[in-house]
């Protein structure tokens, strides 16, 4: 595995931030535009459905519809202003548009240097907090040196398969692995650009402050430190993480983080400018609700052969958390930043490993399953979009 770090931005880091990732110990997974800080005061989330009260202990799933099938080993997912889906593909290194309504599939074009391999390749994707001003679309994903996050012009009135501009390399220099690669990437309610990293499997590059493996990183839409960060020139939000594939927001502006465990616990985080998240020092919630000094406890944890979660996405009050290994839904309701009940699962084995979870902003929820990514055991249709009724 190789180090890559973005020294000049990195180095002047006093607290750093990080995010995990994968299941299994060696084992893979299976086992936008101001500056402001983040703000605590309560609004509502892109996508989220205002709360007046906490959401009930027990709450329910329903399969609506499919959206469409024939998906290969998709991963990231972008939700468009007028709810029609970008769907980046991990192995091939290209993103498709599928209509909200009728599943119809268009080809925008392949990413430039993709280097698909283990969990590298292409991996999360978003668009613009200003998309109908500037049409960029964001990808973050695997080359042959590194990790790294572009944009690209989307021009939807070009030929299928050239709809993409040359990338715009706006970071680079994220440690590349067979494992534990991270890389989802999402605008927060402050418009600035969130992602979460991997260790590569190193894990002493969770601790290290002068590598933003292991981590989640804050950044404007150009790539710089985001003004508020707890280093004034860095991008690193927090660190401690091993593998970092789900990130959300609530109505309060809240961000929380899956995170993948290595032998024993998988977590759901509460995340915190400057805090350190634990790995490789713990995993999962100390005995006795301590985690250590300078430690932060998870706010769920799960055995990895239940969960080894990726996507995450909040609607009717509370997490909703796709599992790889534990092929199954996860409900997790909340009354501000406590559960008001133990999670609840959902779909238990039905559509086999769910990758991402993708609030439809009307209390639906897009679910993608993850059968195709050479872990799976594909079915006919496989992989797929699924739409849900939750409660």
């Amino acid at each position: 595995m190789q180090r890559r770090s973005q020294t000049a931005v990195l180095a002047a880091a006093s607290l750093l931030l990080a995010a995990g990732c994968s299941s299994g110990g060696a084992q893979p997974e299976g086992g936008g535009g101001s500056s402001a800080a983040p703000s605590k005061s309560a609004a509502a989330s892109p996508g989220a459905t205002p709360e007046s009260t906490a959401p009930p202990a027990k709450g329910s799933v329903k399969v609506i519809r499919t959206l469409t099938t024939g998906l290969t080993s998709p991963w990231g997912v972008a939700v468009l202003p007028g709810g029609d889906l970008l769907v980046a593909s991990r192995d091939t290194g290209k993103i498709v548009r599928v209509a909200a309504d009728s599943g119809k599939k268009t080809e925008l074009g392949s990413v430039p240097g993709v280097d698909p391999g283990g969990e590298g390749g292409l991996l999360g994707i978003a668009v613009s907090s200003t998309f109908g001003a500037d049409h960029q679309v964001y990808a973050y994903f695997t080359t042959a040196s590194d990790n790294r996050i572009a944009r690209m012009n989307y021009d939807e009135k070009r030929p299928p398969g050239n709809q993409l501009g040359a990338p715009d390399t706006i970071f680079k220099g994220i440690p590349k692995g067979q494992v534990h690669n991270g890389g989802r990437i999402a605008f927060g309610p402050d418009k600035m650009l969130y992602a979460g990293t991997g260790e590569t499997g190193d894990t002493g590059l969770a601790q290290d402050k002068d590598s933003p493996a292991g981590k989640i990183l804050r950044m404007t839409p150009d790539g710089e430190p985001a003004h508020g960060n707890p280093g004034a020139d860095s991008v690193v939000y927090d660190y401690g993480h091993r593998n970092v594939q789900g990130l959300a927001w609530d109505n309060d502006k809240r961000l929380w983080a899956s995170e993948f465990g290595q032998d024993t616990w998988d977590e759901l985080n509460l995340i915190e400018p400057g805090k350190n998240y634990g790995w490789p020092e713990v995993e999962g919630k100390a005995k006795g609700g301590a985690k250590g000094p300078g430690f932060v406890n998870p706010v769920e944890q799960w055995k990895t052969a239940d969960a080894s979660p990726s996507g995450i996405a909040i609607a009717r009050g509370s997490v909703w958390m796709a599992s790889l290994r534990g092929e199954r839904l996860w409900r997790i309701p909340l009354d501000g930043t406590k559960p008001v009940a133990a999670p609840q699962a959902f779909l238990k084995g039905t559509y086999g490993r769910l990758r991402t979870v993708v609030a439809a902003g009307d209390g639906t929820l897009w679910l993608v399953t993850s059968n195709t990514d050479g872990r799976g055991t594909p079915h006919k249709g496989d992989d797929r979009i699924l739409r849900l009724k939750v409660s």
